[in-house]
């Protein structure tokens, strides 16, 4: 943990915000440098239809290019001494933030829980318990 990069998973939501202050706590206390991963999800649709304007993937670059822009503009607001990487990637958002837990050079991940209880939780898939769940390296569940 101590030499190896963490991983931020996030939504671009409140809750995801909070826990990149703790991401950027542990880079700072390590030295070591923080890589964000925004995982948009795979848009689907039957063009037979004709009810989508735009095709699947059209969409998803669209959303892609969204998910850039964020990053961008959070990486303006960051005051970090340690190096940042970001990631966009396609796809379920467990499987994809599992897989770069799960690559070698990922020492911990900083993933924010939304907290949902009762129904919420039954409903919606947990995210941050999965990950806790499938990833070899520690996780830090920030509420």
């Amino acid at each position: 943990m101590r030499s190896k990069t963490i991983l931020w998973p996030t939504d671009f939501s409140e809750t995801a915000s909070h826990a990149l202050q703790y991401a950027i706590e542990m880079a700072n206390m390590y030295n070591v440098s923080i890589r964000i991963l925004h995982v948009v999800d795979q848009p689907f649709g039957d063009e037979n239809y004709m009810i989508l304007a735009v095709t699947p993937e059209e969409l998803a670059k669209s959303m892609e290019e969204a998910a850039a822009q964020k990053m961008h503009s959070l990486l303006a607001k960051l005051t970090i001494t340690t190096p940042v990487e970001t990631i966009v990637r396609r796809g379920d958002a467990v499987t994809e933030i599992v897989a770069e837990a799960n690559s070698g050079d990922i020492g911990m991940v900083v993933i924010a829980s939304h907290g949902r209880t009762g129904l919420a939780h039954f409903l919606h898939e947990n995210v941050a318990e999965s990950v806790a769940n499938q990833a070899s390296c520690p996780v830090l569940v920030v509420k």
